[in-house]
């Protein structure tokens, strides 16, 4: 059922939803229901005619599975003691993450190419996204070129547009079409993610950008990889040179100051934390920061160690799967979504088990697509049998 032609049109549409909309819906509550109609609705109802590929997935990737759902039990665990308004909400939300991740292994139904196909469209849509937002900053607005630049929609804020426009850029690094004609409308969009990165002044998603470039030869070993590194490394050196004031004038954010403050935190509440979705305040050089600006920290301060525990195998399970399939297309491209992400989570996340925002970008959809990794690394095998997990 999952494989007819209206059912792949449509979860095609809610891919493309949760990558664009994000950036044009006209408010938050529009997006998160269109995702409910286009993402998890066909997740829900093709779970059951999918059930042998959920089940390829759960085999091949059992520790990645079985730490998310140990985390998610941990997290409704931490409910007794969290200071939740409604923790109803907080189960609603966990189980929108695990319908979420279900959504890709039943799209894809074995072809990872698809997932791949959409994500470059995706990839173009963003960067038109970007033209729209630099039009209407410096040139509606009438911004000066020094201000941050501030995207669209939920990505108005300079750090996380910065990271979900930078993360799509690393994805369009990594699938260059075939076809000369869609060549030249990828460099495009190319040219527009990576503009928009440096116009947000985000340092944090420019530094990630910058060494997720430099790492790509380590795991695509060919010239034209090679020639992009080194291509990227020379152009940050003369955009630092030329925007170096505008880059260090905030300094370190108060960066290091929220880290201690968050470790001390931690310590006070080590193993239950403060509970699932707690509001809590960093204090740091006589300022509150909302959050801890890295994602491990805020885990810990919320779920405690265990969460952390929990979270790392997840994680890390996901780059030990990607660097498996990293003979794959999807697999490089994941490799590098992956460490993209985890350079982003040290700067600034805020989020992990929240609604469908900015964040999920770097975090449930590395993740996601990881699932899909089962069969993109069989089909690199030259087999059909589903490798399973170690």
């Amino acid at each position: 059922m999952q494989a007819t032609r209206w059912a792949q049109r449509w979860m095609a549409f809610g891919l493309l939803w949760f990558l664009l909309a994000i950036a044009l819906a006209p408010s938050n509550k529009i997006y998160q229901q269109g995702l409910v109609v286009f993402v998890w609705l066909p997740a829900i109802l093709f779970a059951w005619p999918a059930r042998r590929r959920l089940g390829e997935w759960w085999r091949a990737q059992r520790t990645i599975c079985l730490a998310l759902l140990a985390l998610a039990a941990w997290a409704l665990v931490t409910l007794l003691w969290a200071e939740s308004a409604d923790p109803s909400r907080e189960v609603k939300r966990l189980l929108y993450i695990l319908v979420f991740l279900m959504f890709f292994p039943i799209y894809a139904d074995g072809q990872p190419e698809r997932v791949i196909r959409v994500m470059q469209w995706g990839g173009v849509g963003l960067a038109l996204t970007a033209l729209m937002a630099i039009i209407h900053f410096y040139g509606i607005a009438n911004k000066p070129w020094t201000a941050r630049l501030e995207g669209l929609g939920e990505l108005s804020h300079p750090l996380l547009g910065g990271y979900v426009i930078g993360l799509a850029a690393i994805w369009m690094l990594h699938w260059i079409p075939r076809h000369v004609g869609l060549q030249v409308l990828w460099a495009v969009a190319l040219a527009l993610l990576g503009a928009f990165v440096v116009a947000s002044q985000s340092r944090g998603a420019a530094l990630a950008l910058l060494l997720s470039v430099l790492a790509m030869p380590l795991y695509c070993r060919d010239k034209r990889t090679r020639l992009i590194a080194v291509a990227a490394l020379m152009l940050a050196v003369l955009i630092f040179w030329l925007l170096a004031p505008l880059f260090m004038a905030r300094g370190a954010s108060y960066r290091p100051e929220i880290f201690a403050s968050s470790l001390h935190m931690i310590a006070e509440h080590p193993w239950g934390g403060l509970g699932l979705a707690s509001d809590y305040r960093v204090p740091a050089k006589g300022h509150l920061f909302d959050h801890a600006h890295n994602l491990f920290s805020h885990v810990t301060i919320l779920l405690g160690l265990p969460g952390l525990l929990l979270w790392c195998v997840a994680w890390f399970c996901v780059l030990r799967e990607a660097w498996r399939a990293r003979d794959s297309q999807l697999g490089r491209g994941v490799l590098g979504m992956w460490v993209f992400s985890f350079l982003a989570m040290q700067f600034d996340a805020a989020s992990l088990t929240g609604t469908p925002r900015a964040e999920w970008f770097i975090s449930w959809l590395p993740i996601g697509l990881a699932s899909v990794l089962t069969w993109a690394r069989a089909k690199s095998d030259g087999c059909d049998k589903i490798p399973r997990s170690s």
